[in-house]
């Protein structure tokens, strides 16, 4: 069994585990911390450290980590839900430390996305493949046959003069007490806008509430086809452990 550790650190939560990378589950149970408060990176760090304090966590050399911001070269570039002390921060060289073991960062809803496209609802689905997390905030990944475009942050386009996951994430939802028809409906608002903008062949829901599609997915009437995540909260985990995984295989050779 190949395996890689795979960590997500989101806007409430922490979590890692080790994968296996030939079926895309997790090889460990799912190990989880809050989200430090404020989410500065030296608590972030510690908590990251405290989370990997046990020893299933400890063989796996290959590391990968979803953090929920746009990321370059393992900098970050944008902090909507994390400190903004973040900003300009080289996260890899910081998880690195971290984790003592060399690791690759990428968004969280693109390491979700990598996941589903591999290995859940988007696996062998052709064209434009959207992955819409709903959370604290609201991820995307977007893909074209497969391959990732990284660090849409599409979950920040404005929808009725606002950031569309000041309207539409579950945080939301929950904070106003909303009922399930009436954030369907504004879920709904904002995929139509992103349908205009990119004209997805598929769109998955993930986040937490992809557990639960029943409340809200038949609420929602839009033209792509819309379906939620079967990996759950798993695929960020699994999503950045493949991630890594691939950034640290040698280069094939190339055709004679």
């Amino acid at each position: 069994m190949t395996t890689a550790l795979g960590i997500d650190i989101g806007g409430t939560g922490i979590k890692a585990a080790v994968v296996d990378l030939e079926k895309g589950t997790l090889a460990t149970q799912r190990k989880r911390l809050k989200t430090p408060h404020p989410a500065t990176p030296k608590a972030v760090m510690q908590t990251v450290q405290a989370l990997l304090n046990d020893d299933e966590l400890r063989e796996p050399q290959i590391v990968g980590a979803g953090f929920p911001a746009a990321i370059k070269d393992g900098h970050v570039l944008t902090a909507a839900n994390v400190d903004p002390k973040w900003i300009g921060q080289d996260a890899a060289a910081l998880l690195t430390t971290a984790t003592g073991r060399r690791t690759t960062v990428l968004n969280d809803a693109d390491a979700a996305g990598v996941a589903e496209v591999r290995f859940g609802a988007g696996k062998g689905v052709d064209g434009v493949v959207l992955m819409i997390t709903l959370g604290t905030g609201i991820g995307c990944g977007l893909f074209f046959n497969g391959r990732l475009f990284p660090n849409t942050e599409l979950g920040h386009i404005e929808v009725r003069g606002k950031d569309a996951e000041l309207r539409a994430s579950e945080a939301v939802r929950v904070a106003k007490g909303l009922s399930w028809k009436a954030w369907a409906k504004r879920v709904q608002e904002y995929l139509n806008v992103l349908d205009r903008l990119v004209w997805p062949d598929l769109v998955i829901i993930g986040g937490g509430v992809s557990a639960t599609p029943e409340k809200f997915l038949p609420k929602i009437h839009i033209r792509p086809k819309l379906v939620a995540a079967t990996l759950g909260n798993d695929a960020g985990i699994i999503g950045a452990a493949i991630y890594a995984s691939e950034a640290e295989a040698p280069p094939a050779a190339p055709a004679m």
